[in-house]
């Protein structure tokens, strides 16, 4: 098994960002799981496959290629589907919200979750960083450190909303923390590997705290495991 960090957590909490940090100052590959998701529910939106056909997104997922590019360079990951660069495409809020829902599909979740054991298993030498809402509970129980990242659903509504703005996409803030909420029960009481941080992972609430404290504070416990 690769050494493995886990980083779980409700949307919002800064997963990607962080994760990201950790993989760059690891020298870790950086395996970014809701981009996955996400990929799908953009090819799905494209071909007018709807979010409750579950065959047909279950078809799409095993025939999509996807690969990422600047792993460990900052915020610059792209994601490539089928050799289109679709970085940007599949963070619009109509994708966003597909996603939350087609990533409750049993069937779908397994073969995602396959395809991430094979790309983690490819850095076995190395060692992976990889965040979502079940990677802890389902994809690597047997991970090194499992960490469980939230914030307050203001304050992730707040982020979300910066977020977007950033990239040009002017949302509500209202708006946006319905969603959040929304999707929160969403995640967590889907029949299929709902959000839950495992029993041994390590809660970090991140309110308050800056990106480069909350990557310092897993750097850290990730040095008392291996010591």
């Amino acid at each position: 098994m690769p050494y493995v960090i886990a980083i779980d957590g409700p949307a919002g909490a800064g997963k990607s960002t962080v994760a990201r940090r950790v993989a760059k100052k690891l020298n870790y590959m950086y395996l970014d799981t809701g981009a996955m998701y996400r990929s799908v529910a953009w090819k799905a939106h494209r071909k007018s496959v709807a979010a409750d056909d579950a065959a047909g997104l279950e078809e799409i997922a095993r025939g999509l290629s996807i690969r990422f590019s600047g792993l460990n360079d900052g915020d610059s990951q792209q994601v490539w589907v089928d050799g289109t660069d679709v970085t940007a495409d599949i963070r619009t809020p109509e994708v966003s919200s597909m996603t939350s829902r087609i990533s409750a599909l049993p069937a779908l979740r397994s073969v995602i979750v396959e395809q991430q054991r094979q790309m983690a298993a490819l850095e076995a030498s190395r060692g992976v960083v990889l965040e979502g809402r079940d990677i802890g509970t389902v994809v690597f129980p047997d991970a090194q450190l499992k960490i469980f990242l939230t914030a307050s659903a203001t304050e992730r509504a707040r982020r979300r909303v910066e977020e977007m703005w950033r990239r040009g996409i002017r949302v509500d803030s209202e708006n946006t923390l319905a969603e959040l909420l929304e999707r929160d029960d969403r995640d967590s009481t889907r029949a299929a590997s709902p959000l839950a941080a495992a029993e041994d992972a390590v809660h970090v609430d991140t309110d308050g705290m800056s990106i480069d404290e909350v990557v310092g504070r897993i750097l850290e416990l990730w040095q008392e495991r291996q010591a």
